[in-house]
């Protein structure tokens, strides 16, 4: 044992370590560079997030470069998701089994080479598989990041301040990303949207190897190959099904066959956890009714929150005419709200409060403002519609993902970090693909069945005139518009169903203002309240 080993015969043995946690992280010092590590976390996080929607205002620019149809410029955003969404269990099961810190660092490089790689794509076909290999990168680096956090605060004042932070990273870096996408499309181009990464990655690299530590937890986990592959394809067929549905139809027998074999798959997923001697997932993580109700909570809200940017960006751009860099200004406000909501409102209450009683007002603050988004027309109403909607989301966002983060991976033992940790970023990251794929799907179909019916009737109106330019261009931008609002609408109610699972599964206490410790190794996660 490497602890038998101590400097100098006539000092009393420390006190016992218990199973699963640092040395460090039991001392009676915290670590004196844990503000710097989270620096470093930070930065990758945000460059995580970021990449999510960095290039959605960059997306009409190169969807005329590369010729892509409207029916597969989803791919750019949805290819990155979901190998995201897909792979983050065995992202974090790796960071379990060979180090958080060596996980993180392999991520850095392998993001860094993959936006290089989309950056200069030449097709359609290498950007979406360099968006998907920067999401497969991904999914080694952001569990890695949320496990170091978390094993690196552990006192309770303190982890509610840096949760605070990466929770304002969480639901303000998709935001940051649509203001970063718009300068670097108008000043440079769109692929500037991707090789900004790699200067990022350098500086977060290289903060790694001197601010970081941890002791990984070696031989106490494996990888649970069939696990990985159960888990993968049937997250896969399940958003490739609601991105057919757009051309194909819900009824279609291949989008049916997706659905229907991706739960199935998942179904078999969850059985082969229970009989798996090292699960991907282990189940006594998702039972724990706090964490469950985290998890699904959080991959909720983000389907609303998700396909809000993406409307916003064609609304603002397309039927508002708005450049790129003022589309990205006019996410500031938002921003502004996520920072103030889970900095200076979450970080401060939830040690006060118990965690629900922030997620259920901020997911019902989201979801109001997403429903004043409904009312939008093809008229300009930044300031009367869109501008209250991204302050009452971003405050409930900046509300919602902080507890939420906090919540998911308390008390886990420090072998199950990575997973956890995982787990908590898949629900976030698939949440998010599906949303995108599914209210992408409400709002073509919504806009298409709109115009056929309003062309058909000032064709009928306007008799042997036709329809003139003028009249065609009003239709087409109401269509489009009807069919965010339609989309959108649906966003709205799924976040006040994520109100309604906070309230009702997350029954946690304040956090302790003490040192939390990670959950004891031999005792199941879900036993602890």
């Amino acid at each position: 044992m490497g602890e038998a080993s101590r400097e100098g015969g006539g000092e009393p043995p420390p006190a016992p370590r218990r199973a699963g946690i640092p040395s460090w992280a039991t001392a009676a010092e915290p670590d004196p560079r844990r503000w710097w590590a989270l620096v470093v976390i930070a930065i990758a996080q945000l460059m995580v997030v970021l990449d999510a929607t960095i290039v959605n205002i960059a997306l009409p620019s190169a969807q005329r470069d590369l010729g892509m149809s409207d029916a597969n410029r989803q791919w750019v955003i949805t290819a990155y998701t979901l190998a995201f969404g897909g792979l983050l269990l065995l992202g974090g099961r790796v960071a379990d089994l060979v180090g958080r810190k060596r996980t993180f660092m392999i991520g850095l490089v392998g993001f860094a080479v993959a936006s290089g790689l989309g950056g200069a794509a030449t097709g359609s076909g290498l950007l979406f598989g360099a968006r998907a290999l920067q999401g497969a990168f991904a999914a080694l680096l952001a569990p890695s990041a949320l496990s170091l956090l978390t094993t690196t605060f552990t006192i309770g004042k303190e982890r509610s301040k840096a949760f605070g932070i990466y929770g304002a990273i969480a639901g303000g870096g998709a935001a940051i990303g649509l203001i970063a996408g718009g300068l670097l499309t108008e000043y440079l181009n769109w692929r500037w949207c991707l090789y900004v990464n790699i200067p990022i990655a350098v500086i977060a690299l290289t903060g790694a190897a001197v601010f970081l530590r941890d002791r990984p937890e070696r031989g106490r986990v494996s990888l649970d190959v069939p696990g990985v592959l159960l888990g993968c394809g049937g997250l896969v067929a399940i958003v490739y099904g609601c991105s057919e549905a757009e051309p194909r139809g819900w009824g279609d027998g291949l989008v049916l066959g997706l659905l229907v074999g991706g739960v199935v798959l998942l179904g078999v997923f969850a059985w082969w956890q229970t009989r798996a001697r090292h699960p991907l997932l282990p189940l006594h993580i998702v039972r724990n009714r706090n964490r469950g109700g985290a998890f699904l909570t959080m991959a909720l809200a983000v389907i609303g929150l998700f396909g809000m940017f993406l409307f916003m960006t064609y609304y603002l751009q397309t039927v508002l005419g708005y450049s790129p860099v003022r589309t990205g200004v006019a996410f500031l406000p938002m921003v502004a709200a996520i920072v103030v909501g889970s900095t200076q409102i979450s970080a401060r209450l939830l040690h006060r409060i118990p965690p629900r009683f922030l997620m259920v007002p901020g997911a019902l603050l989201a979801s109001a403002g997403l429903f004043t988004l409904t009312f939008l027309t093809a008229e300009p109403a930044y300031v009367s519609h869109v501008l209250p909607a991204m302050l009452l989301v971003g405050l409930g966002m900046g509300l919602t993902f902080m507890p939420v983060m906090a919540t998911a991976t308390s008390g886990v033992a420090a072998h199950d970090s990575g997973v956890t940790s995982a787990t908590v970023n898949t629900a976030q990251q698939v949440g998010g693909s599906i949303g995108t794929a599914l209210l992408n799907t409400i709002a073509t179909s919504t806009s298409a069945a709109y115009l056929a019916d309003h062309l058909a009737a000032a064709a009928r109106s306007s008799g042997t005139l036709g329809i003139t330019p003028a009249v065609r261009e009003g239709i087409v931008k109401s269509g489009v518009v009807h069919g965010f609002t339609v989309a959108i609408g649906a966003g709205s109610a799924i976040m006040l169903l994520a109100a309604l699972v906070a309230g009702l599964l997350v029954n946690g206490r304040p956090a302790k203002q003490g040192r939390i410790p990670a959950q004891d190794s031999t005792r199941p996660a879900d036993a602890a309240a």
